[in-house]
């Protein structure tokens, strides 16, 4: 049952920390976490216009942009810090930062150690860095969320590259190992969608979509929109839920 504010918003009170907040998943889970009544902190990599003006026109007030780095754990050290000077608490942490490029996956050779690296800080070690920040905080709440945005690659072995598929399998791992260890303090949740309509993949554009969406039971490419409503559902409806993952992709790992 979702417990409701007198305002009649979800998340009144509630503090939540996106990072990966000014990308296309990001922005619309921001939008719909201040909507619900949340206080929000949009975490960015790059694009400090962009973020800030996102954060500025949320609903509700008391949100902010900082800047942050998953791959330097200094760098999220400084961000939680930042965060919750400004705010004071955290209830709800989002990771969805990431990165990836694409490589077919019989090309053993283009898969070069230092991509493999890049993939896998930024899709695994820096998710676990950022929870092992905020962990202190979400813990004190004594109903701290975390929400991990992953992908089917991590349980279909089809995606952009090999290492992309791996990170994101150990990304719902993750989610097994901390919904055990970090309970009941915090849950730990994870969001699978398909391909979403961002330009989180370089170079694919409108027709690689549209082959997505005529192969896909549900006939649509996800949105970043149908991936935010489900994390938006971790916090709001989800509540005796953890260590699992949340399948967004209308039928496409069919």
């Amino acid at each position: 049952m979702t417990t409701m504010s007198r305002s009649g918003q979800p998340l009144e009170g509630k503090v939540a920390i996106i990072v990966g907040g000014s990308g296309g998943i990001g922005q619309e889970t921001c939008r719909q976490a201040a909507s619900a009544g949340a206080r929000v902190v949009v975490g960015y990599r790059a694009g400090k216009e962009r973020a800030e003006e996102l954060a500025a026109n949320l609903a509700g007030t008391g949100h902010l942009a900082l800047p942050v780095s998953i791959e330097q754990t200094a760098s999220i050290e400084a961000f939680r810090d930042r965060a919750l000077e400004a705010t004071g608490r955290v209830d709800i942490l989002v990771n969805a930062a990431g990165v990836t490029k694409p490589v077919p996956h019989a090309d053993l050779d283009a898969l070069t150690d230092e991509l493999i690296d890049q993939i896998f800080i930024n899709n695994w070690r820096g998710v676990f860095a950022t929870i092992r920040a905020f962990a202190p905080a979400l813990r004190a709440t004594g109903d701290g969320l975390v929400v991990n945005v992953s992908s089917i690659a991590a349980f279909t072995g089809i995606g952009s590259n090999v290492a992309y598929c791996g990170a994101k399998a150990g990304l719902d791992i993750m989610a097994n190992s901390l919904g055990r260890a970090l309970a009941p303090e915090i849950r730990v949740l994870t969001v699978s969608p398909g391909a979403v309509d961002t330009q989180f993949v370089p170079g694919r554009g409108k027709e690689f979509n549209d082959k997505v969406a005529s192969t896909t039971p549900l006939k649509r490419i996800t949105s970043p929109a149908d991936v935010a409503d489900a994390i938006l559902a971790c916090a709001t409806h989800l509540r005796f839920s953890t260590g699992d993952r949340i399948v967004v992709d209308g039928g496409r790992h069919l």
